[in-house]
């Protein structure tokens, strides 16, 4: 925009592109409500709340105006859908803008997983920031489908929509000073330094955020997140379909630390934002738990865009882009108007403009590379009648071990539904190496039938569970045709499917038609006996070797707790 165009209009001398008139507005720099109009030109605000003529003026009759929702910490991934069918979502909702942690997706495409991200992201309706994934694999316990280093790395800096490294998981790495992690952290000084510390405290937290890394979004009581925060770092309050921190972290907010809190997602699945929400979702319940408005709202908007160091953005102010969300009063988290760049884009939670469609089909190569199957793969032979159980704890995605006499048939361990002890296995899916990790699971229920997923964090391999080793086939078969997703199948038929072809992770349909598929597949679990509220998830997590204390990966079941991997079966 020319210097020259904005001083006259600002100054009144020439009409505005578009005026919004007699508005509340959020003045996030005073914590208050101001009355006045909004004067916008060429997508930025060039003046409140003195009178101002437009070519196009909107009387808002006092509604409120604050600034476009800024989700803090996002993986596009957990929602299932691309960045366009999300933005056919969330943008209704009052979010305008994201910052995206692409780890699952570059743990299956590597760089192609990051270029994916960037390029489907261009031209469309939100903006999105990516951070860097800095644990790609997540573990060497497990094969992924990349290697990302520092090099790989570095090129994506340049990128004006990259602001630095996302979460840095591999806090232990950054302690024992490891070369390639801390090269990770020094190609991005200067940049924002995202952390994920769960539990770091004292000395160990010094040193972490020494090294600049300065934010995190895993604190789940008070104490720990009112240290790190007395210690520089910025605080994303989480609020995901599992993991849900605000109630307990909302205490935290007095008129000095909420300076220095954000919202963030984390990982949303499709039915939570359709039936939930986002961010106003979010925003909603903190309002409702006497949390001070205009707090509340500058940690959905401008306290995330200082700490991202995006200058011009989350501010109801000249200069700042117009991402705004009109709201009838605030206390009502039903945006009436959402301006997009200084376009009315949602009106009346109608969306008023399409996803760029080149951007809904954008391609990546497949990612379903399975050696040939046979339900020879699927069995197990008995080395003893005792053996280790990964059990699953409702709710959580810890596990247990366990130590259960399991049943062999003819020098082959079987399924008992009946003790709920059921076989799983994860397949490796990136090289076709043919490598199968196998064990025993205690928590999912099924009666008959199977379960399968290529959702299996991180790194993402297929993950099958069931009572018959046919259906265990038939079952990963499925997901191999469809080049990921989930799947149920009973007594050798495929009940139920949710296609995920983008990665294995994602899919390019609507999120109401993901939503539906997903719902299907969970209804179809549930007949099979299964009666857990979420069994995808939970059969997710099943593979993530960092989380106590049983896990299984496609090099075979591993200890959490002794950091090693075990024997399935203990001697008789």
């Amino acid at each position: 925009m020319k210097l020259e165009k904005v001083i006259p209009v600002a100054r009144g001398e020439k009409p505005a592109d578009l005026v919004l008139k007699n508005t509340r507005f959020l003045n996030v720099f005073t914590d208050s409500f101001d009355r006045g109009d909004i004067a916008i030109k060429n997508g930025y605000i060039i003046g409140v709340p003195e009178k101002y003529e437009g070519n196009k003026e909107v009387d808002l009759k006092g509604q409120v105006v604050v600034p476009g929702f800024i989700d803090a910490h996002i993986h596009i991934e957990s929602t299932m859908l691309t960045v366009p069918r999300l933005s056919e979502v969330i943008l209704p909702l009052g979010t305008t803008s994201i910052v995206v942690d692409p780890h699952e997706i570059s743990n299956v495409l590597g760089t192609e997983g990051i270029s994916y991200i960037l390029k489907s992201s261009k031209y469309q309706n939100i903006n999105v920031y990516v951070l860097l994934p800095s644990c790609v694999p997540a573990t060497k316990w497990e094969t992924s489908g990349a290697e990302l280093n520092s090099v790989d790395l570095l090129p994506f800096l340049e990128n004006p929509w990259v602001l630095g490294l996302a979460e840095m998981m591999n806090y232990p790495g950054v302690l024992m000073q490891d070369g390639e992690v801390l090269n990770k952290v020094k190609i991005a000084q200067g940049k924002i330094l995202d952390g994920h510390c769960p539990g770091l405290r004292g000395k160990d937290l010094n040193a972490y955020l020494a090294v600049h890394i300065t934010s995190d979004h895993e604190s789940t009581e008070k104490e720990e997140a009112l240290e790190k925060l007395s210690k520089g770092m910025h605080i994303f309050i989480r609020e995901g379909t599992t993991s849900r921190n605000l109630h307990d972290l909302l205490p935290l907010l007095n008129s000095a630390t909420y300076q220095h809190c954000s919202f963030c997602s984390d990982d949303r699945d499709p039915q939570t934002l359709l039936e939930e929400g986002h961010i106003n979702s979010i925003i909603d319940q903190a309002l409702k738990e006497g949390i001070f408005p205009p707090h509340v709202y500058k940690m959905a908007s401008y306290n995330t865009a200082r700490y991202f160091q995006i200058r011009d953005l989350g501010a109801i102010a000249p200069g700042y882009q117009a991402d705004l969300t009109v709201l009838p009063d605030e206390n009502t988290l039903s945006p009436t108007m959402v301006l997009k760049n200084g376009e009315i884009v949602v009106k009346e939670k109608r969306l008023l403009v399409s996803p760029e469609k080149s951007a809904v089909s954008f391609p990546v190569r497949g990612t379903m590379n399975v050696r040939w199957l046979t339900e020879k793969d699927f069995e197990i032979p008995a080395l003893s009648s005792r053996a280790r159980i990964i059990e699953v704890v409702p709710g959580q995605i810890l596990t247990r071990e366990r130590i259960e006499s399991v049943k062999v048939v003819n020098g082959f361990l079987e399924s008992d539904p009946e003790r709920d002890l059921l076989k799983v296995m994860v397949i490796e899916r990136h090289y076709a190496s043919g490598r199968i990790g196998k064990g025993m699971v205690k928590g999912f229920g099924l009666k008959k039938g199977a379960i399968a997923s290529s959702v299996a964090h991180d790194s993402h391999n297929l993950v099958v569970l069931g009572v018959d080793s046919g259906d265990m086939m038939t079952a990963a078969v499925e997901i191999v045709k469809m080049q990921g997703g989930l799947c149920v199948v009973e007594e050798g038929r495929v009940t139920a499917t949710c296609p995920l072809p983008i990665a294995g992770l994602m899919s390019d349909k609507p999120a109401s038609v993901v939503a539906s598929s997903v719902q299907k597949v969970g209804h179809a679990a549930s007949v099979l006996g299964c009666d857990i509220e979420h069994p995808f998830l939970a059969l997710s997590f099943l593979s993530l070797p960092v989380i106590p204390e049983l896990k299984l990966t496609d090099k075979g079941l591993f200890n959490v707790t002794s950091f090693d991997f075990c024997d399935l079966f203990l001697d008789a």
